[in-house]
């Protein structure tokens, strides 16, 4: 009985950055945790940890990712995005870091990106980015190289040059007049002759661009999300995936989160009385 409850002294479930014995805690946890779950890659023969990883390891230090925005710098030549992104501390409301970055389809391997692609590998970076500015020492403690993966996308694979294909040599019976002869011309009639004209360009469709969620939303829902009523795994669940959200999904999770709250205060209040 004695062991049981020094075994559950023992087991934290949430960590303070500001205290070093835990966050050394939380490296062996987040060791077995990418290992297990294989968020990393291994380039050049180092590991280097997918942006869910150093999420998880946000996530456990109560801070979450918020997209301030993704700004389109493309031109007539490249599709380029940037993104910023800070990073929130749930327990007090305070921004304890941010972190920028871009993406363009000059980059190996991404020629042939769809638009929507480059500003989302441009945000991913930006939140890997953030969490590595203030996490890169746990990280680097896990056993792991203190750079996001996502970071090193652009070395990506070496371009492989073109080989020369050998050519077979003629046969030796091959009559040598054949060799030698002339191509045959035929003048072009003037109707071939003038220059064709040229087609109309095809009517192009746009897609529509997904508005992601405002910043001004992502505050509103942090802030009931630290609600008392609300519990651990509904608050980590939603942040996780807060950066996902649209404008239309982001004020429907506003509404319901703040019917749950009236819902379950009224049912608090009742059984106090």
């Amino acid at each position: 009985m004695r062991e049981d409850k020094m075994v559950k002294k023992a087991k934290v479930e949430s960590y303070d950055i500001s205290r070093s014995d835990e966050t050394m805690h939380l490296a062996v946890d987040l060791a077995k945790f990418i290992k297990e779950n294989k968020l990393y890659q291994n380039i050049q023969g180092k590991e280097f940890v997918n942006v869910e990883g150093w999420q998880y390891a946000g996530s456990r230090l109560g801070i979450f990712p918020v997209v301030e925005h993704v700004t389109n710098m493309s031109n007539e030549a490249e599709m380029k995005y940037e993104a910023k992104v800070t990073l929130l501390n749930v327990r007090n409301g305070q921004t304890v870091g941010a972190g920028f970055a871009i993406c363009s389809n000059k980059e190996n391997g991404k020629k042939y990106y769809q638009e929507f692609a480059i500003a989302s590998m441009a945000q991913t970076r930006a939140i890997g980015k953030a969490y590595r500015n203030i996490l890169a020492w746990i990280i680097r403690a896990a056993g792991y190289e203190p750079t996001p993966a996502e970071e090193m996308d652009y070395t990506g694979a070496p371009e492989v040059k073109a080989v020369a294909q050998p050519t077979l040599k003629a046969e030796k019976t091959a009559p040598k007049v054949a060799a030698q002869a002339e191509p045959v011309t035929m003048k072009a009639s003037p109707a071939e002759a003038a220059p064709a004209k040229p087609e109309a360009p095809a009517a192009t469709i746009e897609e529509p661009v997904m508005k992601y969620a405002t910043a001004k939303q992502k505050e509103e829902i942090i802030r009931l999300l630290n609600n008392v009523v609300i519990t651990r795994q509904e608050k980590t669940k939603m942040l996780l995936n807060i950066n996902k959200l649209d404008e239309d999904r982001a004020a429907q999770s506003i509404q319901k989160l703040r019917k749950v709250i009236e819902a379950r205060e009224a049912q608090n209040n009742a059984s106090a009385a």
